[in-house]
């Protein structure tokens, strides 16, 4: 019985009606999801492999559309006879609360071994089940318990609210199934949310318990720094490292967490393992501000290694906190910034590792560059130690020093490919002058085959007729920025101004063009509006 010896470990059998920890014998290839109404509502998603079933909770239910995701949490290996398991365990026992059977059926796979695929960290298989049919994929990420369940194939038609809270074995709802009537009632998948709100949480009969303070309704809006060309002389500050990656704003309420990106866009679904490292934290709610990155060999943080993500590959991602806005139902944000990182540091100290604190780094300006230059870091963001959280403003108590020359450009065109390269050859991007886009170069440099097809394909989406750009076809240009004239603008294909993308490049021309640009990856995270020619102060 060594593969349920945690099964059993966790469970007293003489209080639980769960069925008891016993392998079996060969397999029938079946799955079982069941709804599991225990300290929060999740599903259990659970494939029979080598006499057991393979288990995983998924928090926000199984994914319905192409491409979407779900985390799944694997969990120890229940007996195969849990596939009819259908009751209420007793509260005060492991997972107590109301368990149904939500769906069943079978399942094939592409492997002749699926137990070693499964091993291996990922899995391709298909579901005949009373509500759900057709692929999916599980994909472990990196850390060991966590994955992804990811939906394949064709889109399928979301379950009814009235399917979603009826059992597939005994058509009975949740509550009929609970034994004292106190369970987690579902909220309709497929409702619309606003944006900067938090999850509806799962609502309890009124027997529950009282209120808590609950977060802000509204979006808060990330503080900015202002971009100077020396250290300030006066004043004092402290230094932390100027990441390249995603700003992301964590709200956590409890159990529910929300995600987002500086312009209010919802991270959850792109990066699961944060939402699930949040949730984790001690404090029962929170918001805090910090940076989503990935790691390169060395150890810094890599904003094209972030962006494989877009082309289905996966690197391990960290999110750097380096303030705390709310704490348990107390705003912090008129607080000094140095008491706030106080309390941030303390509240991370049992963290998961996805998660990290974002330490200052003293305020020796001068030696701390040469240091991050070295490194190959961005450069450093310097906050004035007594400052107070101001969203949404530039205001000139936090400040960022480039030790290298990159920011955000906007897309607004790409000529056709040449020699081996398939696709397209260069984009044409500029910035925001006011209502006017201006255009700064022809950024040809930093794509693979996987992200040129996949960026064309983008591209070709939001196509259009005549050119954005105010300032071309171009008078003039130079030994390194040649111009683009009328006839080599009937060869250029044009997109709306819509997607922005980080460049790295050498410097600025004196006719205002991008002298050797690199492409880095697309911004999620920034409006097109938004984006300006960067100009130290």
């Amino acid at each position: 019985m060594p593969a349920l010896t945690e099964y059993a470990r966790k469970r007293d059998f003489k209080k639980t009606v769960e069925p008891p920890a016993q392998t079996a014998r060969g397999t029938k290839n079946r799955f079982v999801v069941q709804k599991h109404a225990a300290k929060r509502l999740h599903y259990d998603f659970r494939l029979e492999l080598d006499g057991v079933l393979k288990s995983w909770a998924v928090p926000k239910g199984i994914p319905f559309s192409k491409g979407d995701k779900r985390l799944a949490v694997h969990v120890e290996d229940h007996p195969v006879s849990y596939i009819d398991f259908e009751g209420t365990i007793p509260k005060g026992q492991y997972g107590g609360g109301a368990v149904m059977v939500w769906d069943r059926g079978t399942f094939s796979t592409d492997s002749d071994q699926p137990a070693q695929a499964l091993e291996s960290g990922k899995l391709h298989f298909s579901l005949r089940g009373k509500k759900l049919w057709g692929d999916w994929h599980l994909v472990r990420l990196r850390g060991g318990d966590q994955w992804l369940l990811i939906k394949g194939g064709q889109d399928m038609k979301p379950v009814s609210k009235k399917a979603d809270d009826s059992s597939a074995l005994s058509s009975k709802t949740m509550r009929q199934l609970s034994q004292n009537g106190s369970v987690w009632e579902s909220s309709d998948q497929s409702r619309a949310r606003k944006p900067g709100r938090l999850p509806q949480q799962e609502k309890r009969s009124p027997t529950a318990t009282a209120s808590k303070p609950k977060l802000p309704a509204a979006f808060v809006e990330p503080m900015k720094a202002r971009l100077l060309s020396s250290p300030p002389t006066q004043g004092d500050w402290i230094y932390e490292i100027k990441f390249d990656g995603y700003r992301a704003m964590a709200f956590k309420d409890g159990g529910a967490v929300r995600l987002f990106s500086r312009n209010e866009k919802d991270f959850g679904e792109k990066f699961p393992e944060i939402v699930a490292a949040v949730a984790s934290l001690e404090p029962d709610e929170a918001i805090i501000d910090g940076e989503i990155v990935a790691l390169d060999s060395k150890g810094v943080s890599s904003f094209q290694l972030l962006q494989t993500i877009e082309i289905g590959e996966r690197p391990a991602v960290y999110y750097y906190a380096f303030d705390l806005l709310q704490l348990d139902g107390k705003d912090l944000r008129k607080l000094p910034l140095v008491e706030r990182k106080a309390r941030l540091e303390q509240i991370l100290k049992n963290a998961p590792e996805e998660i990290r604190y974002s330490a200052s780094l003293g305020n020796d300006t001068q030696k701390l560059l040469k240091q991050v230059a070295k490194l190959g870091l961005e450069g450093l963001i310097g906050k004035q130690t007594d400052s107070i959280y101001e969203p949404g403003k530039r205001s000139g108590v936090w400040i960022k020093l480039k030790s290298r020359r990159e920011q955000e450009f906007v897309i607004g065109g790409y000529t056709d490919p040449k020699g081996a390269r398939s696709h397209f050859g260069a984009l044409l991007v500029g910035f925001f002058d006011g209502s006017q886009l201006k255009f700064c170069g022809k950024v040809g440099t930093g794509f693979n085959t996987k992200l040129l097809s996949s960026l064309h394909g983008r591209l070709n989406a939001i196509h259009r007729a005549d050119c954005p750009f105010v300032n071309l076809p171009e008078l003039r240009g130079s030994r390194y920025s040649p111009r683009i004239t009328a006839g080599e603008m009937k060869k250029c294909h044009w997109v709306e101004p819509e997607l922005v993308c980080q460049v790295a490049f050498s410097e600025w021309t004196r006719d205002d063009k991008l002298r050797q640009p690199a492409f880095l990856g697309l911004r999620e995270d920034k409006d097109a509006g938004e984006v300006v020619r960067e100009r130290p102060e």
